[in-house]
């Protein structure tokens, strides 16, 4: 059921919490972005069939955190959420492949803005916005491994 579309490698980024509830996918695109998606299954819908808005959350959360890591110069460190706002704009029913793109708005010392957009089979709904804390450097780990993606250039 969770097969991926083409292009799309496992990607066990977010910690034990974001693997234990996915799994997530990803991509890095030729214009130098990085693609999470995961495929819509029962254990993540709500008793209307559609995916639960935390699930939705969650992959906010982390799509919007972690392309920072991979679309700025920064070191890959802990990024833990100050803030994070969602604007629910329609259903991603079970099944449907869900996508998020993120662009990285602001880098500080300190802080990092970002914006990004869920879609549903290509269709808008979930627009995300989120503000992060630069914390520690964290220790190297299977997803630097995985964060090799065809196409990427390594930092």
């Amino acid at each position: 059921m969770h097969t991926p579309p083409e292009g799309f490698h496992p990607a066990p980024v977010g910690g034990r919490f974001a693997i234990h509830n996915g799994p997530l996918f990803a991509r890095w695109t030729t214009d130098q972005r990085l693609v999470l998606g995961f495929r819509v299954e029962e254990r993540h819908t709500n008793p209307g069939n559609q995916c639960h808005g935390g699930m939705l959350g969650l992959f906010a959360d982390i799509f919007i955190s972690t392309a920072a890591q991979y679309q700025t110069d920064i070191p890959r460190q802990f990024l833990p959420t100050i803030s994070l706002d969602l604007d629910f704009l329609a259903g991603a029913p079970l099944g449907s492949w869900i996508e998020g793109r993120a662009d990285v708005l602001k880098v500080t010392r300190n802080l990092i803005f970002s914006q990004g957009l869920i879609t549903a089979d290509g269709e808008p709904v979930v627009r995300a916005s989120g503000v992060f804390k630069r914390g520690p450097l964290l220790p190297e780990s299977a997803s630097d491994t995985f964060l090799t993606l065809p196409g990427m250039h390594r930092k």
